[in-house]
């Protein structure tokens, strides 16, 4: 028999990402168009990232059941393995025979039909023991608190609650226990959509009442003051996307945007501006007057960009392909500079569960050396008394303070902002004040386990004389 759809494409997604060929939002955007039922789009989602994001104790128990490591176990089998996993642990709905059937099924159209033996009995094996799995429970702390209790306590985090164990363990010395396993489970957790309403188009009073006519309900969102977080319905099945009326956009996203002071008439460079979150909010807090120039590295991405741009309405904006790893094409015009620096995306792993196995240790200080000349080259586009926001998404010090850090010895002609001078307020939100989550050093920091947000950092300078 032929494998579902759903479950063959959520497998090409799973291989896919597993060989670097491509990222997850990418390659599963491709996978779900190939779908004409939006009940196979929407299950092959699930198996995709489900799969990643539990990846870590999948692997563990495939381990356990197999007798083997899984580095001895061919990608193809292995992929099949983890997705039929995911099924057994974490679908109910999904019977254990047809996980089952659907997994050897699946590992013959790979053409490894030698496996479906090992296959079969791996996940009969697991499914027998899906209600008492074998998985590293949370230490008792009366057990003591030494080395003995932190390496249980790892083991936990890192299978049981499928993270990496480098990243783990950096967060539990960071933040301690409660932080780390309440930082954990938000990442398990599925992401709910947020939108920006446009308000170069619409309040967002209105918008709440159109997407409810097309039975959507939605909250507004904590600190972004035009944000809402979606509890209903899917806006985007409606022609409100269509009409540019709102954005896609995460919340600490949003808060990004409001710390880049800007007023009608400003000339703004947003040095990596794809997919155009930010660009278009920025817009609106100008009321579409003055200018900015949106460059992104990729003519990929510079596409996405103008579909964006183009949706939104925005007439304001100027789009430029520019890559910000060499000296910028301008002098020091800006009144504001952006630059949401490409980054390890390690404060993403709620939406972006595949990040959390791509990323090394090791990895870190070359994006950091990337990011500060990145910053380096966009801090010339500034004119004297203007505005430089660094930004990333990334949970990492080496990324954030310590980018700041270093730029700052650098390129004595910045100093940082006075936090007073961050914005809390939003002029064109028709009053409606954004709750900017600083620390004492005028920094955004949104953190899963104070904010109930995605990490993300931004620290603001200001170019107090030509260099």
């Amino acid at each position: 028999m032929n494998a579902a759809p759903a479950r063959r494409a959520a497998y090409r997604v799973l291989l896919d990402v597993e060989r670097g060929t491509a990222d997850l939002p990418q390659v599963l955007a491709k996978a779900r168009a190939r779908l004409d039922d939006p009940r196979d789009q929407s299950l092959a989602s699930e198996i995709a990232i489900g799969t990643l994001r539990w990846r870590g104790a999948l692997d563990h128990l495939i381990e356990r059941f197999a007798r083997r490591s899984i580095e001895d176990i061919d990608a193809e089998v292995l992929t099949v393995l983890r997705l039929s996993a995911y099924q057994l642990v974490h679908l109910d709905r999904i019977p254990p025979s047809a996980a089952v059937d659907e997994g050897v099924n699946l590992v013959r159209e790979a053409q490894k039909k030698s496996a479906t033996g090992f296959v079969n009995a791996v996940l009969r094996a697991l499914a027998r023991q899906r209600d008492a799995l074998p998985l590293p429970g949370r230490p008792d702390v009366t057990m003591g608190t030494g080395d003995g209790h932190t390496g249980a306590l790892l083991d936990y985090y890192s299978i049981t609650l499928s993270h990496p164990r480098w990243l783990v363990a950096r967060w539990l010395s960071r933040y301690g226990e409660a932080a780390t396993e309440t930082w954990l489970r938000f990442n398990n957790q599925e992401a709910p959509l947020t939108l920006r309403a446009n308000l170069l188009k619409i309040s967002v009073e209105d918008l709440v009442a159109r997407l409810d006519e097309h039975g959507v309900t939605t909250v507004p969102t904590r600190y972004a003051p035009c944000g809402l977080t979606v509890t209903s319905g899917n806006p985007i099945r409606t022609p409100l996307e269509a009409q540019g009326l709102f954005v896609l956009q995460d919340e600490a996203s949003q808060l990004v945007g409001l710390m880049v002071p800007v007023n009608e008439g400003s000339r703004v460079l947003d040095a990596c501006a794809s997919p155009g979150g930010k660009t278009t909010e920025l817009a609106s807090e100008m009321a579409d007057h003055g200018l900015i120039v949106a460059s992104d590295a990729r003519a990929r991405r510079v596409a996405l960009l103008e579909q964006t741009v183009r949706r939104s309405g925005a007439r304001c904006i100027r789009l430029l392909q520019a890559d910000l790893t060499r000296p910028a094409p301008f002098g020091p015009v800006f009144d504001a500079v952006l630059l949401d620096a490409p980054c390890s995306g390690l404060g993403t792993l709620r939406r972006d569960p595949d990040i959390k196995w791509r990323r090394r240790e090791e990895d870190l200080p070359g994006l950091a050396t990337a990011e500060l000349q990145m910053l380096r080259h966009a801090a010339d586009a500034v004119r004297p008394g203007g505005s430089l926001l660094y930004a990333t998404c990334s949970s990492e010090p080496e990324e954030n303070e310590e980018v700041a850090a270093r730029f700052l010895e650098a390129r004595p002609d910045f100093a940082p902002a006075d936090p007073e001078r961050v914005r809390a307020v939003t002029p064109a939100a028709a009053g409606r004040a954004s709750l900017l989550p600083l620390d004492s050093a005028g920094h955004l920091r949104t953190y899963p386990h104070v904010h109930g947000l995605e990490a993300f950092f931004a620290a603001l300078f200001v170019r107090v004389r030509p260099v």
